[in-house]
């Protein structure tokens, strides 16, 4: 196979990730772009004016594409991505897969009866500070995982996610699914295994009391993002619908016995993610996640608290993400022409949403622990083994 032709549903936000595709070396054009609406349709034809701009999914994928990426909203994820791989296409899907298990699980199984090659966009598997702490891991540098805690301090959340469709409950399911899919594949990848009880907690502490809403439909992120936009509670302009929290936290059990929590908060003033890892030996720790700060080891006893026995820089990569985003593509098109293992691969997506959608259950419910269901072991053994 030569160049691939790559065909893009939703030309929204996140398409911003097909500009990977034109790196050296990666040998891959933007043929057709699918997009409803008017303002998508006409900035897909301003930045690809070769290519094939229609609202027709079946024009895109008869337009002979050799892969699709699907950047739609994460409800809309299902449906387009099921029709590209019944078409035969080679298909990316942006993370979370779905907002349902039902959706999750049935992508999977099309893709297994098709035998068309599916891909899942969690590159923080490729993430510098991520692959940094797998290495320390993978080298026994803190003995066995035992307990990973992640604090999600998404500073930007006001804006992100609740002046759009991410803050109605019936487009994302919740945000510790729409947003924690990411932290909650690493932690999954960290330890080893996958989560099989959760007991969640949660609230929306800010965003529901603010009454300046409005529809912004027909506008974007970018259009009103700014970080001058603080404090929290006096954002104007929130979405008409927000029923999703903007404060939760789960605990989990992971099938290897590992212990877990994730913590998010919508409203802090600064953006990152800390993640501790502690071993049987020591423990690992993340001070911010860009290129050029730390992640510390403590390998030794000390009598209280004590800066790490050693520090390891996180290194810079080309492209969003600390250079994730630019590895995740480059890997989808490899797995496009050769197929094979991935870093990542749908059972990691799946367990990713199933873990979200059960810890909202839990949190919207009274807390209790609910088990995460487990994949018919014929799905599991074809994704592990690379889609062969």
């Amino acid at each position: 196979m030569n160049t691939l032709r790559i065909g893009l549903i939703g030309f929204g936000q996140r398409a911003r990730l097909a500009e990977e595709l034109l790196r050296d070396g990666n040998d891959a054009v933007v043929t057709a772009v699918c997009d409803p609406s008017e303002r998508g349709q006409a900035a897909a034809r301003e930045r690809y004016p070769e290519a094939l701009v229609t609202d027709s999914l079946d024009e895109l994928l008869a337009s002979q594409v050799d892969a699709v990426m699907v950047f739609t909203p994460d409800d809309l994820h299902a449906a387009p991505v099921i029709a590209a791989l019944e078409a035969g296409k080679a298909v990316f899907s942006e993370k979370p897969l779905a907002i349902s298990v039902e959706d999750t699980d049935r992508i999977l199984a099309t893709a297994m009866r098709t035998g068309s090659r599916l891909y899942v966009g969690h590159n923080m598997r490729h993430m510098p500070v991520i692959t940094l702490m797998k290495r320390l891991i993978d080298e026994g540098s803190i003995g066995e995982v035992k307990a990973i805690w992640c604090r999600h301090f998404v500073g930007h959340g006001g804006d992100y996610y609740f002046k759009d469709w991410h803050a109605d409950r019936s487009r994302t399911t919740g945000l510790l699914l729409q947003k924690g899919a990411h932290d909650l594949d690493v932690i999954h990848w960290l330890a080893g295994a996958y989560t099989r009880t959760v007991a969640a907690m949660g609230e929306n502490a800010v965003y529901s009391q603010i009454q300046d809403r409005r529809d912004r439909s027909n506008e974007r992120m970018g259009d009103w993002f700014s970080l001058e936009n603080w404090p929290p509670t006096e954002l104007t302009g929130l979405h008409p619908v927000i029923d999703v929290e903007d404060l939760s936290q789960v605990n989990m059990r992971l099938a290897n016995g590992v212990l877990a929590n994730y913590e998010q908060c919508h409203f802090t003033p600064d953006y990152w993610r800390n993640y501790t890892v502690i071993g049987t030996s020591g423990r690992i720790e993340n001070f911010g996640d860009d290129a050029g700060e730390k992640v510390g080891l403590w390998d030794h006893r000390h009598r209280g608290y004590a800066a790490p026995d050693r520090e390891f820089e996180i290194p810079a990569e080309e492209g969003g993400h600390g250079g994730g985003d630019s590895l995740l593509v480059k890997e989808f098109l490899r797995f496009v022409r050769e197929g094979g293992v991935t870093s990542t691969n749908p059972v990691a997506a799946r367990e990713a949403v199933a873990t979200g959608v059960l810890a909202t259950q839990s949190l919207r419910g009274d807390g209790s622990a609910l088990t995460v269901p487990e994949l018919p072991a014929e799905l599991v053994e074809y994704f592990e083994r690379g889609q062969a």
